[in-house]
């Protein structure tokens, strides 16, 4: 497990990393998805580590996605995000940390960046958010 630091003026660089994920839509095949397009890209934004490296390009579809999470040795992507940084209570986010929403899809969670009492999410239509305490699993971002 890495010990994250965040950036200094990290506030900054979130609005900017966020600002520029409403503009993109959900799309697997360039891995603009929850996971490497939204919570990977912000966790490199706001504390320069990049825990994409490793996955990037090994999938292009939801079921080669879900095969490359499984031969990593992971149930669901809340577990994959828990190897990587320390859990918390959802009550305790703050701004920036990862959470994980239950998801009946076969990832088991969809994964979101916390903004306050939202979160911001990929979806099918582009960014949206969620209400952070309706997590049920987060991680502390530096």
């Amino acid at each position: 497990m890495i010990q994250l630091k965040r950036k200094p003026l990290w506030r900054a660089d979130f609005k900017r990393v966020i600002d520029d994920m409403r503009r993109r839509p959900f799309d697997w095949e360039t891995q603009y998805d929850c996971g490497l397009g939204l919570v990977v890209e912000t966790v490199r934004v706001l504390t320069g580590h990049d825990f994409g490296a490793p996955y990037r390009g090994r999938y292009k579809t939801p079921a080669g996605a879900y095969r490359m999470m499984r031969k990593e040795g992971f149930e669901n992507l809340a577990d994959l995000v828990a190897s990587l940084g320390p859990e918390i209570r959802p009550s305790q986010c703050m701004t920036g940390d990862v959470v994980a929403f239950r998801d009946d899809g076969i990832f088991g969670h969809a994964l979101g960046i916390v903004n306050g009492e939202r979160s911001f999410v990929m979806k099918e239509d582009g960014l949206g958010t969620m209400d952070t305490l309706a997590a049920e699993r987060a991680f502390r971002v530096g």
